[in-house]
């Protein structure tokens, strides 16, 4: 399998994770190559179990065939450890109770903040916001940021690579979202969360306005 054969699949897995489900036709014009060609990837994807086609109703015409990914391909994106993780915090419980845990995120949260404020230091908002999304993209989290037409902020999320420990314990989502209010200064808002079954994490960033004099 030649390189560029790979990463054309890898791309199609991408896109499928942050796009949602999508047809052939649109895989193939969203990558620039014939669908032909995309189908040839499909059959491969298909047949090594990380995506699978399904059928959604249409407003008009025939139903279509669209493809979206598997549980097995979820695996393809970064994960942390999550087991280790949920057995370390178990310890931790048993040994010093619940209020413990509490303390480690409030602490973490505490951490993340400074050495953030540093990095952030004399940017505006919406560069903040812009290096906050990088520096999540970094760590596996797929993020993208955009500008919304009201003046606000979002920066999306399409994979959390600490999910599970996050369904275990939500502290660990509560303390990303106060680092992200700390660091930005203003109000910021979680309406969707994968650990809580969303699609992905959206957070919403609104700018505070100044008291009038």
């Amino acid at each position: 399998m030649s390189n560029q054969e790979t990463n054309t699949r890898k791309t199609i897995i991408t896109i499928l994770r942050t796009e949602g489900p999508m047809s052939a036709g649109d895989l193939a014009e969203r990558i620039g190559i014939t669908e032909m060609a995309i189908r040839r990837h499909i059959a491969t994807l298909e047949r090594d179990n990380l995506i699978y086609p399904t059928t959604i109703r249409q407003p008009m015409g025939r139903p279509a065939k669209v493809y979206q990914l598997t549980e097995e391909a979820d695996d393809l994106f970064p994960k942390n450890y999550h087991s280790l993780m949920l057995d370390i915090l178990e310890d931790i419980v048993r040994v010093d109770g619940e209020d413990k845990i509490k303390a480690i995120f409030d602490q973490r949260e505490d951490r993340l903040s400074a050495q953030l404020d540093e990095m952030l230091a004399g940017k505006s908002l919406e560069e903040k916001v812009q290096t906050l999304a990088e520096m999540q993209n970094s760590k596996g989290y797929l993020a993208k940021w955009e500008r919304k037409t009201d003046g606000s902020y979002e920066i999306v999320e399409y994979n959390c690579p600490i999910a599970q420990v996050s369904k275990v314990y939500p502290e660990t989502c509560a303390c990303e979202t106060n680092v992200f209010r700390r660091v930005l200064g203003t109000d910021v808002n979680r309406s969707q969360c994968l650990a809580e079954g969303g699609s992905c994490c959206v957070f919403k960033i609104h700018q505070i306005e100044e008291p009038q004099a």
